[in-house]
């Protein structure tokens, strides 16, 4: 049976690169801007679970499906292919064109090519 649960450092991860995309703004600046304390952030930050109205904001703000921050517990180890999660976010968005989106899958598929050889 599987059992899910957030993974603070996903969320993190995801929440500092909207961050930087923004000018860096500070973190007590995002979290008003997000209109959630800045404890949360800093609690996520720490590797703490956010708690359910919290997680709701952060990813309705993010505007990215809440199951991408889940981390799976059950038997199966076998992982989704990344490029299969990430060609549909990609793809998503209206900011890239088609080229884009093809020359970020072509770099994405040769940095995973060089981490599997380095295993």
């Amino acid at each position: 049976m599987s059992k899910e649960s957030v993974d603070p450092a996903l969320l993190y991860s995801a929440l500092n690169a909207a961050r930087q995309e923004r000018g860096n703004p500070s973190w007590r600046s995002l979290a008003v801007e997000i209109g959630v304390s800045p404890s949360l952030l800093s609690r996520i930050a720490n590797g703490q679970k956010p708690d359910a109205d919290g997680f709701a904001t952060l990813v309705t703000w993010l505007r990215i499906p809440a199951e991408t921050f889940f981390r799976h517990h059950d038997d199966s180890p076998e992982e989704p292919a990344l490029m299969a999660q990430l060609a549909p976010l990609l793809r998503a968005r209206k900011d890239l064109t088609d080229q884009d989106v093809e020359y970020l899958e072509d770099i994405i598929a040769v940095a995973l090519k060089r981490t599997r050889a380095a295993e």
